[in-house]
Order: structure tokens, then sequence, then C-alpha cells
């Protein structure tokens, strides 16, 4: 049974006439009767009883009417639903966004919803590891992560366009022994107390590895998903730790000692990342899109 037999069918009783429903339907005649009787022949039922030019309901067919306005009409519904979606007059973006984009995506987003003020946004904090699990389970449709070489695989599985990259600096208090200084080699960082971010950041991953490439192994002196917290805790003497450029800028600079890292120099990549072959929404696709224009 399929929706443009059924759509014939009802027709045909509600016209009570196969000529009048082929006029309604813009069709011939033959082809009316044609797709009634492929109804019939599909469901092995009469659905009319025909005298002459005239003709009646069956019980089953009663029943094929009664149910078949109603798939008709949730047809119709749905093929409305369907149209808002692809003019995005509904839907939501769910979006997984690591703590420290927040202003970096404002703006995007503010954008976003002027154009689209019916989509809702849901969005989901978490660091990058989290992220990238809620992703694969398809929780989010999209989400931030950070790209770097120790994770470079991961591109295998999923998809990405670059929001950010920002070089990482030394963060220090505004009296401390770089002060003054332009560029500075991790090694020499070997007997500071670092700082360090939340459990489930990848930032994590980036420093720790380059601290043992640069020969040692970070000692950490606190913990904190908050970069304003963490910069606060390095002004106050607790230790020093590693920044993205794009963030230490936004400090007050004579509270701090902000010096370029090299040797290695490391970068903060923050992509927008999504599942590789998977289905995006109209809404992910128009959010896709916005980035990547701006970008």
């Amino acid at each position: 049974m399929d929706i443009r037999s059924l759509r014939y069918f009802v027709a045909v009783v509600e016209q009570q006439s196969f000529s009048r429903a082929a006029e309604l339907l813009h069709v011939t005649q033959p082809t009316v009767s044609k797709m009634v009787q492929q109804l019939e022949q599909s469901l092995n039922l009469v659905l009319l009883e025909r005298v002459g030019k005239r003709f009646t309901l069956t019980d089953a067919g009663g029943v094929v009417l009664q149910r078949g306005r109603a798939l008709l009409a949730m047809h119709e519904e749905m093929g409305v639903e369907l149209a808002d979606l692809q003019q995005l007059r509904r839907g939501e973006l769910r979006l997984g966004v690591t703590q420290h984009a927040h202003a970096l995506l404002a703006p995007l987003l503010a954008a976003y919803h002027r154009r689209h003020p019916d989509i809702e946004l849901k969005l989901f904090e978490g660091g990058s590891q989290s992220i990238e699990r809620d992703l694969r389970n398809g929780t989010l449709e999209m989400g931030t992560m950070l790209d770097y070489p120790a994770n470079a695989g991961i591109w295998q599985e999923f998809e990405g366009s670059q929001l950010v990259r920002s070089p990482l600096c030394l963060l220090a208090p505004a009296d401390s022994a770089w002060h003054g200084r332009r560029r500075v080699a991790l090694r020499e960082l070997a007997d500071s107390a670092f700082i360090f971010y939340g459990e489930s950041f990848a930032l994590n991953d980036i420093v720790e590895d380059a601290c043992r490439g640069a020969g040692f192994k970070p000692r950490i002196s606190g913990r904190s998903g908050q970069w304003e917290f963490v910069a606060s805790l390095v002004r106050l003497g607790v230790g020093i730790t590693l920044l993205p450029k794009v963030f230490c800028d936004t400090l007050p600079r004579a509270q701090f000692t902000v010096v370029r890292l090299e040797e290695p120099a490391l970068d903060w990549k923050l992509m927008l990342a999504w599942r590789r072959g998977g289905h995006l929404s109209f809404a992910a696709r128009a959010w896709l899109d916005l980035v990547r224009s701006k970008a």
C-alpha cells in the first residue's frame, strides 16, 4: 500500500465518482481505477462493491477510508514539519562547547540566532575529551575539540573546521624571573610548579607531552578548568601555567608576565568537529556554513 493509491481511493469515495476524483487529481479516470485496484490487490481485500457506474463501501473499505484519512493527514503534517526544518523555522542545534571557547563563540552564536531565531541553541559544556565521547555516542551533533599532534589519528573518525589558532604562552607573576623576556624555552620551566587544567581537558596532554619531550615531568601545584581562576592563582604566586595568547591578551599586563613559548612552540588549535560521515541536521549545517563564512 502506498500513499498515492490511498489518496486516490479516498478521493473516489469522497467525490462519490471515479470521474470527479480524476478531475480533482488531474489524472485520467483509468489511472484512478488502476490505482484503486492496486490498493485492493495489495491488501487482498475488496474495498468497493461496484454495480454499474455506482459503488458502495465494503466493511474493509470503511476501515481503510477512516484510517486512510488519518494517514494522509499525518503525511501532510510530516511534509509541513520537514519543510519547516529545511527552512529553519524549527529545530535545535546541539553543540558541545569547551569552557574556554565561550568568548570566541559568543559572537558567532549571536549571529546564528539573528539568522535563525526559531532554532533553539542547546549548548553542552565540557572538556575536549568529554565532547569527543558525546560526539561518538550521538548525544552531540557538533562540538569544539583541540587539534594537536598526539591526537592526529582522531581525524580519521571526525571531520573538523578550524575556529581559532593561538600560540601557547608562559603566564607567570609580574615579578617573575622571565619578566621582560620575548621568548622562553620550555626546558627553562622544569623547576617551576605548574597550574594545570581540568581532568578532561586535552590541554593537559599537550603540555605534559611537550614537557616529557623537553626532558622533565611537570610538578603540578594545582588544577582548575577555569582559566580566569588559573590566572588568579598565577598572579598570587601558586605557580605558572601555559595558556593561549588569545586568552593572555585579555589579562591586565601590569599584573602578569606573558612570554611566548618556544623550543618547542605549541599552538592551541580549536576546531569545530563532527562525526565523519554522520548525518547533520539542517540546523547544524547552517551553523557550519556560518562558521566557515567567518573563518
